[in-house]
């Protein structure tokens, strides 16, 4: 659920392709002889200018240092990565180091595509990182991926407009009440106080939804059951009735995505937009000059918990340097290079070294300090343990969601969607 579009839906006959020719997790990690070069592909998915470019310093830097392990960097997409994972793992031309995200290598550490990493990678690293974050990228006691940068749900506001309707920005957190409230108060004369681009919903409303202990899933793999009750239906609920209630968040924002309501908040036209705290490195190249902005606290309902859905480096199972590719993970994970990677993408690192070394390096400026808070109490949500999550996300849960926050249909008809099509598409 970080910066990119939806990851592209699995059919369903590339599951039953993959399944019938999975990999094993028991091959030998292609010890080369002494003095052998090795070069790995690690395809990266990294987009704006300065995270690929801190991502091709941190290649170059080991390339240098490590003459016969040598990292050719290939440029990914995050538009394509779920279907091209399919392909490549179907016939074995996989990159040595996969550039993904949790909620994405779920199926594919199902099916036994990718390698243990557990016996590869350093204590250093393994205890960098909190057990609630392993957990997102482990199952049975193996760990398919190193978890690396966190992306957070966060507030984003024109410091002008609070400041001018009084409305103060400090504290802990910020209550859903309040962001109501003070969204209320910010709406006059033809401007909003909110906008939201929630052309893609899904991923916005799962991960919000853990304010409010909201689960959608009990179980996990394919045995997982929906649960759509009033927590999970909050957020929902909350946004439908500032949009058509209160009338203080704009309609058509919600159709829009986050990058199409930037230019309506460099104008004024919302006073606050919510947003995946990345949003933080476009503001800040493409904000007018002199525009004023801040990261509002963290969002709280019962709890300010949100999903820990890490992008992540993982092996493939049948790679020929599975130890090798391991090296190179550990080295990417240094407290340096993942907050190179972090500041340059505006996202929070898996450790708390390189959240410090962040801190350090912007004395907290603009945002740093609210969107590195933001990510305190991510944890694994439900839904990182489900199989055919990709599949009622994309066909069911982001088409039921946008009926709703069209105000096409009712609450109860939206729980009855998401809680049904979960059979359609886990049968």
């Amino acid at each position: 659920m970080f910066r990119k579009p939806l990851i592209a839906l699995m059919a369903a006959s590339a599951l039953v392709t993959l399944a019938a020719c999975g990999g094993s997790d028991n091959n030998s990690s292609g010890d080369p002889a002494p003095g052998e070069k090795v070069t790995l592909k690690f395809q990266s998915l990294a987009f704006q200018k300065t995270t690929v470019a801190a991502t091709k310093k941190i290649v170059a830097d080991w390339n240098a240092a490590n003459p016969n392990i040598q990292v050719e960097y290939v440029q990914g997409s995050w538009d394509s990565v779920h279907d091209q994972l399919v392909t490549q793992f179907q016939g074995g031309t996989a990159a040595d180091i996969i550039h993904d995200e949790s909620a994405d290598i779920t199926g594919f550490a199902n099916q036994g595509y990718l390698a243990d990493l557990s016996q590869y990678l350093s204590q250093e690293t393994k205890d960098a990182v909190p057990q609630g974050v392993w957990d997102t990228v482990s199952s049975g006691g193996k760990v398919f991926a190193a978890p690396t940068l966190l992306q957070s749900y966060v507030v984003f506001g024109n410091s002008a407009l609070l400041k001018q309707a009084g409305i103060s920005t400090r504290g802990d957190s910020l209550s859903w009440n309040d962001l109501q409230a003070d969204a209320k108060k910010l709406t006059a004369g033809g401007k909003y106080g909110l906008g939201w681009g929630l052309k893609s919903p899904t991923a916005t409303v799962l991960n919000l939804g853990m304010n409010f202990d909201g689960a959608f899933f009990d179980g996990t793999g394919r045995d997982a059951k929906a649960k759509v009750g009033d927590a999970e239906l909050e957020v929902p609920k909350r946004i439908n009735a500032m949009a058509y209630t209160d009338k203080s968040i704009d309609p058509t924002s919600l159709t829009q995505s986050g990058s199409d309501v930037l230019p309506g908040f460099y104008a004024g036209k919302y006073a606050m937009i919510v947003g995946g705290n990345y949003a933080a490195q476009q503001i800040t190249e493409e904000a007018p000059k002199g525009f004023q902005w801040e990261v509002l606290p963290p969002l709280k309902g019962t709890s300010t918990k949100q999903a820990a859905n890490p992008q992540t480096l993982s092996v493939p199972a049948e790679g020929k340097h599975i130890k090798q590719a391991a090296q190179f993970i550990d080295y990417f994970m240094k407290a340096d290079n993942l907050a190179a990677v972090g500041q340059g993408d505006w996202l929070i690192p898996t450790t708390q070294a390189a959240r410090d070394a962040i801190a350090k390096t912007t004395g907290g400026k603009n945002g740093w300090t609210q969107t590195l808070a933001s990510g305190a109490e991510l944890t694994k949500a439900p839904f990182q343990s489900v199989e055919n999550y990709p599949k009622w996300k994309d066909q069911i849960a982001t088409p039921a969601l946008q009926e709703f926050l069209a105000n096409k249909i009712d609450l109860a008809t939206l729980g009855k969607k998401l809680s049904d099509g979960w059979g359609q598409v886990n049968s």
